[in-house]
């Protein structure tokens, strides 16, 4: 009997989705939208633990009848919780770009092995 399922419902995303590691932010989750996001670089680890800002990267995950969209952005997850879309230092980047692409790896492998599907990306 396969592993795979077509159509995969929103608690068998959601549970593998918890499986590929800290990306997914499930409270921002609903049926069809997914939320990751990464914060892969300290601004500025001086400052208190609560009062610190990252670097990083978010994706919107969509399914719909077409299939998986996924929409990447870069930016800075600020003091009160927000990710806004800011240019990084070029000194962030590598590891946003490194932890973004061992991401991507993981969710797609994911999505063929588990459910048969792969996905496409919005600009």
């Amino acid at each position: 009997m396969s592993e795979v399922t077509k159509r995969p419902t929103h608690y068998r995303l959601l549970a593998a989705f918890k499986t590929i590691g800290p990306y997914l932010r499930e409270e921002w989750c609903r049926d069809n939208y997914y939320w990751f996001d990464c914060l892969a670089v300290c601004v500025d680890d001086s400052k208190a633990p609560e009062k610190r800002e990252f670097w990083g990267w978010w994706m919107e995950f969509n399914l719909s009848e077409a299939g998986f969209t996924a929409s990447y952005h870069v930016g800075k997850f600020n003091v009160d919780g927000d990710w806004v879309e800011e240019e990084p230092p070029e000194t962030a980047m590598s590891d946003i770009v490194r932890t973004q692409e061992d991401f991507k790896i993981k969710l797609v492998t994911k999505l063929e092995e588990r459910f048969g599907q792969t996905m496409s990306y919005v600009e």
